[in-house]
């Protein structure tokens, strides 16, 4: 995908919660092996969990060497989004 206008580059301006929905998915995943049958190596239902988890927090969009006055989503916030996304996939049924 095309990140340009105008010959500027957009493709570096990230949601800052990305990386803080992934640490706490990397957390839950690892405290809950095999209880629930999910595995990392299944990946649509991870890229579920992340997805869900980021669509309940705000977004927070910045490019790199932006400087960042108070960030009102803390690791506590990512963590239950995380933890209610992955309940839901879990819960969901199969197809």
């Amino acid at each position: 995908m095309d990140m340009e206008l105008s010959d500027i580059d957009f493709s570096r301006v990230r949601n800052r919660n990305e990386k803080r929905v992934l640490n706490a998915l990397e957390q839950v995943l690892a405290d809950k092996p095999g209880r629930t049958g999910l595995k990392l190596s299944d990946a649509k239902d991870v890229q579920d969990i992340y997805a869900l988890a980021l669509n309940r927090l705000p977004a927070r969009y910045a490019q790199p060497g932006t400087i960042v006055v108070g960030d009102p989503v803390r690791d506590e916030d990512a963590m239950q989004a995380v933890m209610e996304a992955y309940e839901i996939v879990i819960n969901r049924p199969k197809g």
